[in-house]
C-alpha cells in the first residue's frame, strides 16, 4: 500500500521578482544619497551645547582674562617624500613644532599658512591622539574644506584650565605623520587689573547700518567699505563716551562684551538700550564708562543674532 505525500510549492513570476529587486535597489540608492549628502554632518564635531550635555569640557577661558596675548605663526610643511609632516621646520631641524607656554586666561592668536603642497586644516585639542575633540574657536578650515597650498587663516585659543594641549593638523592621519605641537598651560597669575582713572576722555560715534537685503549688518560702513566696524583702542582707566545712531530700518542695541558670542556678557556698564528695549530707527543713545582691565573685548549689537550678521568690532584696552 503506497501513500502520496503532498507538499505545497509557492512560486512567483519573474516580473514580481524584478519589481522587488528594483524597489530594494531604489531604497539603497536613496539611502546612500541621503547619507553622503550629509557627510559633513556625520564627521563634524557636535555643537558646544551637545558637548556640554554629554559631559565634555568646553575649555573656555575664565570670566576675566589675563589680558596677555601671544601671537604664534605656524606653517604647514612636508618632506619631499610626504612621509613627514610638520610645523615651521622639517623633522630634526631647529624650530620644528614649537612648544608654546602660556598661563590660564592668556590668549593665543594663531596665524597659520599652508606652505606645503597638500591640503591641511588646524585646531587645538586636549586629546593625546587622533583628530577629534577640537576646541571651538581654535579651528582654521576643516578636513572637509581644508586650506589649499598657499592659503592661510587665523584663530584664537584661551585655555580655561591647566594642562597640556596640542595644536594639530586635523586632516586624518596628518597628526600621526608629525603635524602636532604642545601647548603647556600653567596656573594663572591672576586676571588683569584695571588701572586707576587717568583723567583722559575719549568720544566715539557709531552708526548702526544694514544692507539693502538686511542680511548684512555693520557699524558705520558695510564690509568691504572704508570705516567698517572701526577698531577702538583706549587705555585702562580712560573715560569713554560712545554715542550710537540707528541709521537702519531695524531695531538695535549696544554694548561692550567680554564674549562676542554671548550678547548678555556686557561689561563696563557700557550698554545703550537693550534687546528688550532697543533703539528704533532714527533714535540715538549714549553711554559713558571707565575702561577696565587690559584685554581685547568687542562691541556688538546686543539684539540676538545681529553680531553674527556683522555688527561687531574690536574694543581694545591697553
Amino acid at each position: 500500500m503506497s501513500k502520496n505525500n503532498s507538499q505545497n510549492v509557492y512560486m512567483t513570476s519573474p516580473n514580481r521578482v524584478n519589481r522587488m529587486l528594483a524597489i530594494m535597489l531604489g531604497v539603497c540608492l536613496i539611502g546612500g544619497i541621503i547619507f553622503f549628502s550629509m557627510w559633513d554632518y556625520w564627521i563634524s564635531q557636535p555643537p558646544p551645547v551637545v558637548a556640554l550635555m554629554a559631559g565634555e569640557k568646553t575649555h573656555a577661558g575664565p570670566a576675566e582674562a589675563t589680558g596677555q596675548t601671544i601671537t604664534q605663526d605656524l606653517s604647514f610643511l612636508e618632506s619631499a617624500d610626504f612621509r613627514s609632516l610638520t610645523f615651521n621646520a622639517l623633522k630634526d631641524e631647529p624650530g620644528v613644532n614649537p612648544t608654546i607656554e602660556m598661563s590660564v586666561g592668556d590668549k593665543i592668536v594663531f596665524d597659520v599658512v599652508n606652505d606645503g603642497m597638500s591640503f591641511h586644516a588646524f585646531g587645538v585639542t586636549q586629546d593625546t591622539e587622533g583628530f577629534a575633540g577640537i576646541i571651538p574657536g581654535s579651528e582654521i578650515a576643516a578636513p572637509t574644506n581644508p586650506l589649499k597650498p598657499g592659503e592661510s587663516g587665523t584663530s584664537e585659543f584661551i585655555a580655561g584650565e591647566e594642562g597640556t594641549y596640542y595644536y594639530i593638523c586635523t586632516v586624518p592621519g596628518h597628526r600621526d605623520q608629525g603635524m602636532v605641537g604642545e601647548i603647556i598651560v600653567s596656573g594663572s597669575s591672576g586676571p588683569a587689573v584695571a588701572a586707576a582713572p587717568t583723567g583722559i576722555s575719549h568720544e566715539f560715534e557709531l552708526d548702526f547700518i544694514e544692507s539693502a537685503d538686511f542680511r548684512t549688518l555693520a557699524f558705520d560702513a558695510l564690509p568691504g567699505e572704508e570705516g567698517n566696524n572701526p577698531q577702538i583702542i583706549v587705555n585702562s582707566g580712560d573715560e569713554v563716551t560712545i554715542t550710537t545712531n540707528n541709521a537702519g530700518m531695524s531695531f538695535h542695541a549696544f554694548g561692550v562684551v567680554s564674549n562676542p558670542d554671548d550678547f548678555n556678557s556686557v561689561i563696563f556698564d557700557s550698554a545703550i538700550a537693550a534687546a528688550t528695549n532697543p533703539l528704533k530707527p532714527g533714535e540715538s543713545g549714549s553711554t559713558t564708562f571707565t575702561a577696565g582691565a587690559p584685554g581685547t573685548y568687542h562691541y556688538i549689537c546686543t539684539v540676538p543674532g545681529h553680531a553674527l550678521q556683522g555688527m561687531i568690532g574690536e574694543f581694545i584696552v591697553e
